[in-house]
């Protein structure tokens, strides 16, 4: 399998900051990765991740800010609640639940980002293609 395709929905003010930082820090991190900057994690819907998913991509992942940091107070711990609920729906449709998850970062934190980006690629690597990819 080539580098699996990964859409990473980052909050503006954190997630995307700290991809942003890992960027002009020349840190490496799969170049399949891609980059969907949202106001808040708040803003995530599952219907972001189903239509990521049927375009093709093997992973989603969704970097919001840190717990208890959040500009617009919730908007974390709701976008937690949607990937939770969207694991179990990506279960029941056969996608598997694997595939989507949450990471919390301030906009310093670079090496999460990567980490995290790291993390997705490794994992789906091990899970092998997106089977709607088959269909």
């Amino acid at each position: 399998m080539s580098d699996p395709i990964i859409i990473a929905f980052c909050c503006y003010q954190w997630g995307y900051g700290a991809a942003d930082l890992a960027g002009t820090s020349k840190m490496q991190y799969p170049a399949t990765v891609r980059i969907v900057r949202l106001p808040c994690t708040g803003k995530f819907d599952i219907t972001y991740a189903l239509r990521a998913f049927q375009k093709g991509a093997d992973a989603v992942m969704v970097a919001g800010c840190k717990k208890g940091e959040c500009v617009y107070e919730t908007g974390n711990f709701k976008a937690e609640e949607r990937v939770r609920f969207a694991k179990k729906l990506l279960d029941e449709l056969g996608i598997g639940g694997e595939r989507i998850e949450m990471f919390f970062m301030s906009a310093a934190e670079a090496d999460k980002f990567v980490a995290a980006a790291n993390e997705m690629t490794e994992r789906v690597k091990k899970l092998g293609p997106n089977p709607l990819k088959a269909q």
